[in-house]
């Protein structure tokens, strides 16, 4: 049902190409949500014109009435409606309040008593990949081997000669023979088609023969690269087709690049399918060549999300120039935050850095703690680099998966001055060593979890790890327990951006098998729309703009299908937006919203 969704929103042909007015009010008083009293880093300030940008006096140019409003202020009343003026939230109350505000001037839009809700952001994303991937062959639904080939069969017909096979998004897992791909399972059906297709979680890919001769990949070499690793038969040294996190660049460098109006296009379908689920920000983890793309939709006034980006490099300091060129270009909509950095790979590729041995292990491995990523390789060198950015006062965004490198990300955070101001973030933290939880909270640190990911990860990672360490995997309970900012997002295309699905997984913490998984740290509905709204705003320092339904905030709001607060466990999944409100404009309207 997932699928069936972004499958539906991918087809959408038109743009959303919408005028955006770039005043914001000064900031407004707000509680830390931390409960900290760290001030914060002196982000790239809001956009002001004057007090005269702030809509005083003047009639709403939109209200929303008749309405079930959840504010996302803590122990606040819900409300019935609210009116919007220009790009701002000027009035919240009664329906009748609401409605004797309104001129003939004024659109006015009936909830039909459906729920209204803060804006989502996803806090994690890739979101032009997320476009691309909408494009290209999907393989998260091949249950077996035959048809997983069978649809690469089906692909390869499609293509234009020379042109790669890309995409995939496999995950054996919950087969029931789970032996990993190989080469010869696609050798014979992609015959003259070079193929790269990726494991569903990024940090593992499948290359087919033609790929790996472009790569120079062979029975002789090359040697396994720092921080990756080129899966090789024991026997005969022949290469699989598997490559692991930094060994995937070495067949990633020979696929040709989409120029600048792919990109766009890809931005463009991934923005319309997020409005369709009611997401009007992300956190998104860009690759350098994102940043034109951003800027260029930001001058066309085409972005109908707001964009956080956290550039994904391992060189810092020849970045950052091409960083500061743009920032003058950025505001509330598209704005640059710092640097995405990785301590390791994945738990399902087994590559995540844990402190002990992973359980399944076999005799011999290569890597039986998992990888460091090429970059944390040297961890003292790691840790300069990101001293190096927070002294220019740049937001860090860490990938960390295992424990042991959540552990020294934390260490290495922990030695920063004033790190609490910075509002660092640590990007998954699926496992945790026990002592390490209430660390978070102590140092400042925030965790920007997918708690989807538990869903998929569930079927196997006791396997993994064992049942013990298992415990504090997933942690949502005793990290907000423990007083942590927790911001929720998906890591589209890794999964689907589905929030709903995702809050309806740390509600009830089903595996895809239906399993119950690790249920005490589940949390509640409403704690986990909480972390799909209100805490990410904090995370962004925007908690003064965004993330609740308040006067003079930024009008960022969706109406949704489904009650989701009341809703039944098998109807919160398959939720969407009748309606999606981005800085006061509507970015995303159901055809069955009736306005």
């Amino acid at each position: 049902m997932i699928m069936r969704h972004i499958q539906r929103t991918a087809a959408v042909v038109a743009a959303l190409l919408i005028a955006f007015g770039l005043a914001v009010v000064p900031a407004l008083a707000q509680e830390n949500p931390t409960g900290q009293e760290n001030p914060p880093a002196q982000d790239n300030p809001p956009t002001h014109q004057g007090e005269e940008a702030f809509p005083k006096n003047l009639p709403p140019t939109m209200i929303i009435v008749n309405g079930q409003v959840w504010t996302g202020i803590p122990n606040a009343p819900e409300q019935e409606a609210i009116a919007i003026t220009k790009n701002r939230i000027t009035a919240v109350g009664t329906s009748q309040e609401i409605a004797a505000l309104a001129n003939n001037l004024t659109r006015v839009i009936d909830a039909g008593g459906r729920r209204v809700i803060p804006g989502i952001t996803d806090s994690h994303t890739h979101i032009i990949g997320t476009g691309l991937q909408l494009q290209r062959i999907y393989l998260r639904n091949a249950g077996n081997r035959q048809e997983f080939v069978e649809l690469i069969t089906a692909a390869v017909t499609k293509l234009s000669p020379g042109q790669w096979l890309l995409g995939g998004r496999y995950s054996v897992d919950s087969w029931e023979d789970p032996s990993p791909p190989c080469k010869e399972w696609i050798d014979p059906v992609t015959q003259g088609v070079p193929v790269f297709l990726s494991r569903m979680d990024g940090h593992q890919g499948l290359a087919n023969s033609m790929a790996l001769k472009f790569a120079g990949i062979d029975r002789n070499g090359p040697p396994d690269p720092p921080g990756g690793e080129i899966v090789r038969n024991p026997d005969t040294n022949e290469p699989t087709g598997v490559l692991k996190d930094a060994a995937m660049d070495l067949v990633q460098k020979r696929i040709p690049k989409e120029d600048k109006d792919a990109r766009l296009r890809a931005l463009q379908l991934a923005m319309q399918s997020m409005n369709a689920w009611g997401i009007t920000s992300v956190h998104d983890m860009s690759d350098p060549g994102d940043l034109p793309i951003f800027v260029t939709a930001h001058q066309k006034d085409a972005l109908s999300v707001r964009i956080r980006s956290y550039v994904q490099t391992e060189n810092f300091k020849k970045m950052l120039p091409t960083m500061q060129a743009i920032i003058p270009m950025t505001d509330d909509r598209f704005r640059i935050a710092g640097f995405k950095a990785y301590m390791d790979g994945s738990l399902g590729s087994r590559t995540a850095w844990m402190k002990r041995p992973y359980t399944d292990a076999e005799p011999g491995a290569k890597n039986p703690h998992g990888l460091h990523s090429s970059h944390a390789s040297d961890l003292a060198a790691f840790a300069a680099d990101i001293r190096w950015a927070h002294d220019r006062n740049l937001q860090m965004a860490v990938h960390a998966i295992g424990d042991q490198a959540n552990h020294e990300i934390l260490d290495i955070y922990e030695s920063l001055p004033s790190t609490g101001e910075r509002r660092h973030r640590i990007e998954h933290c699926q496992h945790l060593l026990p002592e390490d939880v209430k660390r978070f909270a102590d140092i400042g640190v925030i965790a920007s979890m997918q708690p989807y990911h538990k869903a998929d990860d569930g079927r196997y990672a006791e396997a993994a790890i064992g049942r013990t360490r298992a415990q504090t995997s997933y942690a949502f309970k005793d990290l907000i327990k423990g007083g942590a900012v927790v911001c929720f997002g998906s890591d589209t295309p890794v999964v689907p951006a589905n929030p709903f699905a995702a809050i309806m997984t740390a509600r009830r913490g089903e595996t895809l098998d239906g399993e119950v998984w690790i249920p005490g740290q589940r949390i509640s509905l409403e704690q986990a729309l909480f972390c799909y709204t209100v805490s990410p705003t904090y995370a962004a320092f925007m908690e003064d703009r965004l993330g609740t339904i308040q006067v003079g905030k930024l009008a960022d709001i969706a109406i949704l299908n489904t009650d989701i607060l009341n809703a039944s466990a098998d109807q919160i999944p398959q939720t969407e937006s009748v309606m999606t409100i981005m800085d006061g404009k509507i970015v995303w309207q159901s055809p069955v919203s009736g306005d």
